[in-house]
């Protein structure tokens, strides 16, 4: 999982340089149309076999959410640090909590809805309404984790009756097709630099996928799901060596806060399964 979250916020990073020179759709394009081409070139003649799906309109949505996520979130990121940007993205797991129990039924009890709301205050203290910080891109990457929650929740849905690998497959069906019939309109002709950049950041969101699936597999989430959070080490420190961005003191505490409810969340839903499990 820390070796994961080194490649996620390094195609973070990849794509809030690309957006320095290029329109957005243009670098969203690239990372699912190369990323779409990589799992082509694995998978071969398999790739057809697992776009079928029971659940296709599911899977299309799910596209569409990831799709926004990266709209929005790249959008954003060229007008904030990339700190506070996966900082507030770091309210997801809270999200994924609020979100759980209208849509899959689940049971959230008082103490992990004082979490959420703990996590709430967290973002709150990031973006300072009324302050300077308050700006559109702030809601924009807020939006973002909000669509990335319910991406996840879909997920959950999915891996009742779909294979993993038509799931990860699926993941970029729609961002490909979207961005390819808008990419045009932006087009901005690349360099060398940016063909090889463009083509890192896909690749990267296969491999980034792949072993997030990977370490779901060798250990329970609730076991490794923490280790998550070190993507925030990884944003500020690639934030500051590449864009010269330094987190101020109201994003480290907006971020401890945030990591608090999320973690608390985490040994919440450890002890719900526990005592289920408990004989």
């Amino acid at each position: 999982m820390l070796l994961t979250m080194v490649v996620m916020v390094s195609i973070d990073t990849v794509g809030k340089y690309l957006v320095q020179f290029y329109p957005v759709p243009q670098v969203i394009w690239a990372r699912f149309a190369f990323n779409m081409l990589f799992l082509a070139l694995i998978l071969n003649r398999r790739l057809l076999k697992h776009l079928r799906s029971p659940r296709l309109g599911l899977q299309l949505f799910r596209s569409f959410l990831i799709l926004a996520t990266g709209v929005l979130y790249f959008d954003a990121v060229q007008y904030i640090p990339l700190a506070d940007a996966n900082a507030i993205m770091a309210l997801t797991p809270v999200l994924v909590t609020a979100l759980a129990m209208p849509i899959l039924g689940e049971r959230v009890g008082l103490h992990r809805w004082i979490a959420v709301a703990a996590g709430f205050t967290g973002a709150v203290v990031i973006i300072r309404p009324g302050l300077e910080m308050m700006n559109t891109a702030s809601l924009a990457i807020l939006t973002a984790a909000l669509c990335n929650g319910l991406f996840q929740i879909c997920t959950r849905l999915l891996n009742r009756s779909d294979p993993v690998l038509t799931i990860l497959i699926h993941t970029g069906t729609l961002g490909v097709v979207a961005t390819s019939a808008a990419a045009p309109f932006f087009w901005v002709a690349p360099d060398t630099a940016g063909w090889t950049l463009m083509i890192a950041m896909g690749v990267l969101a296969g491999v980034g996928h792949f072993m997030l699936i990977k370490a779901y597999s060798y250990a329970p989430a609730p076991a490794i799901s923490p280790y998550a959070y070190s993507g925030l080490a990884w944003a500020a420190l690639l934030g500051y060596v590449i864009f010269g961005d330094i987190p101020d003191v109201w994003t480290a505490i907006g971020a401890t806060i945030i990591v608090a409810s999320g973690l608390y969340i985490l040994h919440r839903e450890h002890l719900r399964r526990h005592l289920v499990e408990r004989p």
